[in-house]
């Protein structure tokens, strides 16, 4: 005997706009029937939390599946599949599209070329899934943002709980977020590593789904906006602070990439206050509170 909740959504126009909506979300268990061979015109995330069982690619090649356990199942690719007759599998479904997919399969997000992918935990994809399926009770007004909000959700869940992935990152990740401010080239980065810059490039965009100068960029940018939103530092102080000596360099990389320059971002969201800033990530339930704020 096997259980099954599903349902399914069609999003008008104007959510489409939103360049990623969810479809259908669908739980079951047990000795589920087999799937296919068949051939979709959409994504769909398959989780699986426990059991196990076989699928079968466009390649024609049967491998097994085992929880917990990640099916990737994309536009125009055959697939067949199926739980253990005797034992069955836990699953939980979301079906989605649009334009946006494309964009997290160049990231890496999303993986066509590896259909199985192995997890080490399912919880945080399962509980993103559930939020889904309460979303989806009828007469829900905010439904289709709501369940598209939570696809981007689940597509960080899946991505943190692959197996071959730390959900703190690559360690050679850690370390150029590390060093991202002083003033080395990519070379020196990779050789640092013991790495060619090709290998470097590799883990990179495996890890990150971007280039090392992209990913180092976007740190020291973060970190330029914190020190002229919070601070007083002269603009040339603040790129010596975050790699760069040069302040006409940076004020034309800040404007190229931000789309406007130091002083007008600062302008805009300055913001310096008693007691400075702090690289701490804050309790959300305990935030900053300059002091004498709170009433004394």
């Amino acid at each position: 005997m096997y259980h099954t909740w599903m349902r399914f959504f069609t999003p008008g126009p104007v959510h489409q706009k939103l360049g990623l909506v969810c479809l259908g979300v669908g739980l079951q268990y047990g000795p589920l029937p087999v799937v296919g061979p068949r051939t979709l015109d959409h994504h769909v995330a398959v989780v699986v939390s426990s059991g196990g069982g076989w699928f079968q690619g466009g390649d024609g090649r049967r491998v097994p599946v085992s929880a917990p356990a990640l099916l990737w199942l994309t536009p125009g690719v055959p697939h067949h599949y199926g739980p253990d007759p005797d034992v069955g599998w836990d699953e939980g479904f979301v079906v989605f599209a649009g334009p946006v997919t494309a964009t997290y399969t160049e990231l890496g997000y999303i993986e066509p070329d590896r259909p199985v992918v192995p997890l080490s935990d399912a919880g945080p994809a399962r509980a993103t899934i559930g939020r889904i399926a309460r979303a989806a009770r009828r007469g829900n007004p905010l439904l289709e943002v709501e369940t598209g909000a939570a696809v981007h959700e689940l597509l960080v869940a899946l991505r943190r709980s692959r197996a071959d992935t730390s959900p703190d990152g690559h360690p050679v990740l850690q370390a150029l977020a590390r060093d991202a401010f002083q003033p080395l080239s990519v070379a020196e980065h990779a050789a640092r590593h013991g790495m060619t810059p090709a290998e470097l490039r590799s883990a990179v965009r495996r890890g990150a789904g971007c280039s090392p100068k992209d990913y180092l960029l976007g740190i020291r940018l973060g970190r330029a906006k914190e020190l002229l939103a919070a601070t007083e530092l002269p603009v040339a102080a603040v790129a010596r602070r975050v790699g760069y000596d040069d302040p006409a360099y940076f004020s034309r990389l800040f404007t190229r990439r931000v789309g406007m320059p130091p002083v007008r971002f600062r302008a805009q969201q300055g913001r310096a206050v008693p007691g400075g800033w702090s690289n701490q990530v804050p309790d959300p339930d305990d935030p900053p509170m300059i002091e004498g704020a709170h009433g004394e």
